[in-house]
């Protein structure tokens, strides 16, 4: 069997179960070869080996489990950034890109800014930054040991080296730092949402934190104020449909410049929000001090 017909075959058993059967099935035959996408055209004609045949009839029959295709060949492209990803670690979505997109934005090029990223997972987010801003200071937060193992392992497979890593729930182990901008991609999905039965192989702690979807944005936006510089700003990744929801939390928390910015799909996806505006000095303040 040539690679044509073998890819041909991947594709059409992929069908029910992938959004993208003639992707999944490059992707995985060429992790079996050794080959880019465009390698296995420009080879379309050549045979496969039966042992090459057996292990790409397993990585499809494990795709088609549920299986994403990032786990079966331990690596994701995210932000042009080739990342290691394990079971047990959220694989990056393409949609969070703009996450990195607005608060590369926010900051200036040439001045230093302390960025925090919540729930940094495989550390897809701060390392992005971190790379296109080499200057600045990128720490990252997870309470998963495993994520923050993989978070470092692609940071030194990337030679970034501006990401501070720490363990913890949040803001828990960050009593009194502040930082110019707030990332994060907290988990959202509520806790009956039927999508989460595609997901099934993901972390559920990185998927939902509730009934709701709504507790992990809500407790990040309880905090931020604490935690954001005068002129920062908190930006958060979340579901099509909370948009509404997160600026009311947001609006309560005096937090100003509130607006939301759509994903390719036209989705409302990320909310971005400015610390809450200082209260002006008094004459008796000026007195005091």
């Amino acid at each position: 069997m040539n690679i044509a017909t073998i890819l041909s075959l991947g594709t059409r058993s992929l069908g029910p179960y992938s959004d993208s059967p003639r992707l999944d099935a490059e992707i995985l035959l060429g992790k079996v070869l050794g080959l880019s996408r465009a390698a296995l055209v420009a080879h379309d004609g050549d045979p496969l080996a039966q042992d090459s045949e057996r292990t790409y009839s397993q990585l499809i029959e494990q795709r088609r489990a549920g299986m994403p295709v990032a786990y079966l060949t331990g690596s994701r492209e995210f932000w042009s950034l080739n990342l290691k990803v394990l079971p047990g670690v959220l694989v990056p979505r393409p949609e969070t890109e703009i996450l990195v997109e607005q608060a590369l934005r926010l900051g200036s090029r040439n001045d230093p800014c302390a960025v925090l990223d919540l729930g940094t997972g495989s550390g897809a987010v701060a390392l992005a930054i971190a790379a296109e801003r080499p200057h600045w200071s990128v720490t990252g937060v997870d309470i998963s040991p495993l994520a923050l193992r993989v978070a470092r392992d692609n940071a030194l497979a990337l030679d970034i080296f501006n990401v501070d890593w720490h363990l913890g729930s949040w803001f828990d182990r960050l009593q009194g730092r502040r930082f110019d901008l707030i990332v994060s991609n907290p988990p959202y999905v509520a806790g009956n949402d039927p999508a989460l039965e595609a997901l099934r192989a993901e972390p559920a702690l990185a998927l939902t934190p509730g009934p709701s979807g709504l507790e992990a944005l809500a407790a990040i936006i309880a905090q931020a104020a604490a935690h954001l510089d005068p002129h920062g700003w908190l930006l958060l990744e979340h579901g099509r449909t909370q948009a509404p929801s997160v600026v009311s939390l947001l609006e309560l928390q005096g937090m100003s410049g509130i607006r939301t910015v759509p994903d390719f799909a036209g989705c409302a996806r990320v909310t971005l929000a400015a610390a809450p505006p200082q209260p002006p000095i008094t004459h008796n303040d000026r007195k005091r001090s």
